[in-house]
């Protein structure tokens, strides 16, 4: 028999804590390899942490509620002859300001910091506290939430259970109103005779619009836009489809093929793929592609390809299907949202013919994909010109002035183009 400690990985790049929302396991309970151990959130993302031994729990270090640095024990595994996974143990971030320390963390007395320094609220992660600051919880109203944790620490729970209380008192005493009288209604609720609904932004919504707003504040927006034609890459899409599903198990979209073309832009105009540092442009060596998805509850999110050029067609497909899949089961990890070094966004899904995208900092720009309209063009030819119908799609390269100028964004464009006109749709790309 061995022990083997389980650690807390590293949470992305100025991340140097996390607080504990859930054990999914006990002591005493037999795991598995990957199987997940305790649910853990940050500033930025949810995640859990898998096992990467098979074993028995043997002790869990710390409490629901409580705030373990990155690197510290989390729990120990009992494992069968000391045998580990194939896999390497994840290695612990050095935090050089602060020296970790192996004890178990107890629950600590924490206040949310306001105008009145007497106001003490016991049992506040900074997981919560943050979410009382966000959403404008009083330290009197805290007072008033019964918390569930150790302790009676408020969880995170506790107080999203009582933001949505709240709010069903609000929505009830809105909608007695207007049941009750029209005309109060009209004085509260109503400016010019309009009626409107407020709609309290989540907290991942308020990330996004600080997020956009830095972004426009930061970079001084240009978007540049070009006529694709895609016919032959439709053509050769709907030629392989079917035996990439057979031998893959899972659609192919035309995102990948766009994909591809982006990366072959970047590579014949490298700046596009780089990022601003003071009076220094940073050039980025790997290519990693984030791609915009939008989340069931209506947010967006932009998890990342890494490495997308050293990636052939089925593995961009794969890899697109397997990071959408898991961004809208809110399955993805912390790394998997970090170091994109250009951004692609497809508009086509929703009918959308163009658009001017915002630049995802500290990227320097972002491409959209329009929507593939059917229409009639001009098709030069060495016997002469001809009308035909044609999939065209329009292309829109939001960039950082600062860094692109128009003609070097016309020349990633262009270069995006001619690498689709060139698709062979004839061609065996399965």
């Amino acid at each position: 028999m061995s022990a083997f400690e389980v650690l807390l990985p590293a949470m992305g790049e100025g991340i140097v804590d996390a607080t504990i929302t859930r054990w999914l396991v006990s002591e005493g309970q037999s795991v598995e390899i990957d199987q997940s151990l305790v649910e853990v959130a940050t500033d930025k993302v949810d995640s859990e942490v898998p096992s990467p031994v098979k074993g028995t729990i043997v002790k869990l270090l710390y409490k629901e509620g409580d705030v373990p640095k990155v690197g510290q024990v989390l729990l120990t595994i009992e494992t069968i002859d000391g045998k580990k996974s194939e896999k390497e143990p994840i290695k612990p971030v050095h935090i050089e300001t602060s020296k970790i320390e192996e004890k178990t963390i107890k629950p600590v007395k924490e206040v949310i910091s306001n105008d009145d320094t007497t106001s003490y609220i016991p049992f506040i992660s900074p997981l919560v506290r943050k979410i009382a600051k966000d959403e404008g919880i009083q330290p009197d109203d805290l007072r008033n939430i019964k918390g569930t944790g150790l302790n009676d620490r408020i969880t995170k729970d506790d107080i999203l259970d009582y933001i949505a209380s709240k709010e069903k008192k609000i929505e009830s005493i809105v909608h007695s109103k207007v049941e009750n009288s029209v005309k109060s209604v009209s004085s509260e609720l109503a400016q010019d005779g309009v009626m409107y609904e407020v709609v309290k932004m989540d907290r991942m919504r308020k990330l996004i619009a600080e997020h956009m707003v830095m972004s426009k504040q930061t970079s001084p927006h240009v978007t540049s836009f070009i006529e694709v034609d895609v016919s032959n890459l439709i053509a050769l899409r709907e030629r392989i489809k079917e035996q990439h599903l057979k031998r893959e198990g899972e659609k192919l979209t035309i995102t990948p093929f766009f994909i591809e073309a982006a990366i072959h832009g970047i590579k014949q105009n490298l700046t596009i793929n780089s990022s601003v540092e003071g009076d220094n442009i940073i050039i980025k060596k790997n290519i990693n592609i984030g791609i915009a998805t939008s989340l069931p509850n209506g947010n967006l999110i932009v998890p990342v390809i890494k490495n997308a050029d050293r990636l052939n067609l089925s593995g961009l497909s794969k890899s697109l299907n397997d990071i959408a899949k898991r961004a809208r089961e809110n399955q993805l990890k912390p790394d998997e949202i970090q170091g994109g070094t250009f951004t692609i966004t497809n508009l086509g899904m929703f009918e959308t013919l163009t658009g001017t995208p915002i630049i995802n900092q500290p990227q320097v720009a972002i491409l959209a994909i329009g929507a593939a309209v059917k229409r009639p063009v001009v098709i030069e030819t060495p016997g002469g010109d001809t009308i035909g119908i044609r999939q065209m799609v329009m292309l829109s390269l939001s960039y950082d002035h600062r860094v692109v100028d128009g003609a070097l964004a016309g020349q990633y464009l262009k270069a995006v183009r001619d690498y689709i006109h060139r698709i062979d749709p004839n061609l065996d790309r399965s």
